[in-house]
């Protein structure tokens, strides 16, 4: 240790110079190894996002039921209880003509104005009922055979597609995930094996100096750790930016869509991308010490 410490000045000076006999490669291989990382923080985060979505409609999951016209209170009263003791049910609320039309209102937003031409209130009653997403099936089953139902509507389909779209999104996550590390291996190993047949003087005179072989691997070890942590930093700076403003984007027109904390976000993101690129640094490194001392 005490000999290590000792030779940190050499092993920077190396480092340095090793990075500057090629560094216009470097350069670009520093560029492409960010924008690779970058592809990578832009696909998680659209699976995180995408799954705090689809967890957020199971948790709110509603029904709304549309009782048979002609019914009285009572007997939409009794509806309701009945609904109520259904497993699966975990509320159960009458929203009625009023609150109806009051909600159409803030979905059409500016267009609500469009209402004021009818002269009549369009919209009926119906019962909301909040359940547990994993009973659905259950639940729809049991109201179906319920006196007094005339109509059901669920989000099923929406909520179908947005799994979809999440399982899609996992899967091209694990394809990208794959195809950085396959990507960053090969330019690291590649980066450190030039800089070994650059340097292959000075290393067999080192060898017959009775230098140890980590003394001389030491700075292309950090060679290849500088690039891919700088790749890492490059992509997390512009993952940051770019998360930034697709939250501003979407606040406008997409305000009851439920992101994540935009800081959790970003800083899981970094974490996950320094983290990556330390260990495909350190592991491209080797392999390109490795495929160059067989050669």
């Amino acid at each position: 240790m005490k000999n290590f410490i000792y030779n940190i000045g050499y092993f920077l000076k190396e480092t340095k110079t090793i990075l500057q006999l090629n560094a216009l490669s470097n350069i670009f291989s520093l560029l492409s190894t960010g924008l690779i990382f970058f592809i990578l923080a832009m696909v998680m985060s659209g699976w995180w996002v995408s799954s705090q979505v689809v967890e957020a409609i199971q948790e709110e999951a509603e029904i709304s039921i549309y009782y048979e016209e002609g019914i009285d209170k009572y007997e939409i009263m009794q509806l309701m209880e009945r609904l109520k003791i259904v497993n699966g049910v975990r509320e159960v609320r009458l929203i009625d003509e009023s609150e109806a039309y009051q909600r159409m209102e803030e979905i059409l937003g500016k267009e609500a104005d469009v209402l004021a031409y009818l002269e009549d209130n369009p919209f009926n009653s119906f019962i909301e009922v909040s359940i547990h997403m994993e009973e659905m099936d259950f639940v729809l089953g049991k109201i179906n055979l319920m006196t007094g139902v005339d109509y059901i509507r669920d989000n099923r389909e929406v909520l179908s597609r947005i799994e979809n779209i999440s399982g899609i999104l996992k899967l091209l996550g694990y394809l990208i995930i794959t195809a950085v590390g396959i990507s960053t291996l090969v330019i690291i190993g590649h980066i450190i094996r030039l800089g070994i047949y650059n340097n292959r003087e000075q290393i067999n005179t080192l060898r017959l100096l009775g230098a140890h072989e980590l003394f001389i691997a030491f700075p292309f070890l950090l060679v290849g750790m500088i690039l891919t942590l700088g790749g890492g930093l490059l992509a997390s700076a512009l993952s940051a930016a770019a998360i930034k403003y697709i939250y501003a984007q979407m606040a406008g027109p997409l305000p009851f869509i439920p992101l994540p904390p935009q800081e959790i976000l970003v800083s899981g993101i970094v974490m996950i991308v320094i983290l990556l690129s330390a260990i495909l640094g350190i592991v491209g490194s080797g392999f390109g010490l490795s495929s160059a001392k067989r050669d």
